[in-house]
């Protein structure tokens, strides 16, 4: 039987061999490896027998279907931005027909997330989208004793607690909290956040991961939350929700079923509340 260490990369048998992972810990005396997805937000635990080598033809075959994503969202973003920008020439139009000399303040973004590769494709986007974003790398289990602080340290208007999740081997109850491997911290992170903040209109939530537990997330006080379907969600979904969020005018309600919409796994993987935006105009325009 072959040895696995951390860093090796590797795929399921059990699973065709749909997605390839990280060995991110090994216990030796019970011959299981606990995994971390490549290109998704998920954790999960296998044998050791279970495991085989990522191969040439796999990488080729991921980077394929990574492309494939990308350039769907990538097409996403843009026929986006197209209806935003022109919805908010109108918007701007009406409001300022007199004196255009404005300038915009969308929603500010705090992103916490468990995985330091997902956070700084997410800082890229944001900053592509024009979304003032702070990004914080930080363990799924330490992201309920640090929230407040970073909280009070940011005042964002948008926070985002994210990372890696995943069902449990052994779990058979999707209903029970703790057959999930990170969703109990994303409660505990979202309960402390609205002890922080609890309007949800002054701070908008999203949280989760690949196959979350949407409903435990969502009662703990989340205006978004993943995944209705315990599918695995796309690393952008989160950006995405927050980008309908940060443009809508704070006068306006988030129309939900566009913000999913917006996304790349649609209400499978994701789901939530009537929020109100954080968009704002202002002026004069500084000069400085």
């Amino acid at each position: 039987m072959a040895v696995w260490k951390s860093g090796d990369l590797v795929t399921r048998k059990s699973y065709g061999n749909d997605l390839g992972f990280e060995v991110v810990e090994v216990d030796e005396d019970t011959e299981t490896a606990i995994l971390k997805g490549i290109d998704v937000r998920l954790v999960a635990d296998a044998p050791f027998s279970d495991l085989t080598e990522l191969t040439a033809e796999d990488k080729r075959r991921f980077e394929a279907d990574r492309q494939h994503v990308e350039s769907e969202c990538l097409r996403l973003v843009q026929s986006r931005r197209a209806l935003e920008i022109e919805k908010r020439s109108l918007r701007k139009e009406a409001r300022f027909h007199s004196d255009p000399d404005f300038f915009e303040r969308p929603g500010r973004v705090l992103h916490l997330d468990g995985d330091g590769t997902y956070l700084q494709k997410c800082l890229n986007m944001y900053q592509e989208l024009g979304i003032r974003a702070i990004g914080q790398h930080v363990l799924e289990s330490e992201m309920p004793s640090v929230v407040n602080r970073l909280l009070e340290q940011y005042e964002p208007d948008i926070l985002i607690i994210t990372g890696h999740d995943g069902l449990i081997r052994k779990g058979k109850n999707w209903g029970e909290l703790q057959n999930y491997r990170n969703s109990g911290y994303f409660v505990k992170t979202v309960v402390n956040a609205r002890k922080h903040s609890r309007n949800m209109d002054d701070l908008v939530i999203i949280a989760g991961a690949c196959q979350s537990h949407f409903e435990a997330i969502l009662d703990a006080g989340a205006n978004f939350a993943s995944s209705p379907q315990r599918i695995m969600i796309h690393a952008l979904d989160p950006v995405f929700i927050a980008e309908k969020v940060a443009f809508t005018p704070i006068n306006e309600t988030v129309n939900v079923y566009d913000v999913i919409r917006s996304t790349y796994t649609g209400t499978d993987g994701v789901g939530g509340l009537e929020s109100r935006g954080k968009y704002r105009l202002g002026l004069p325009k500084s000069l400085y």
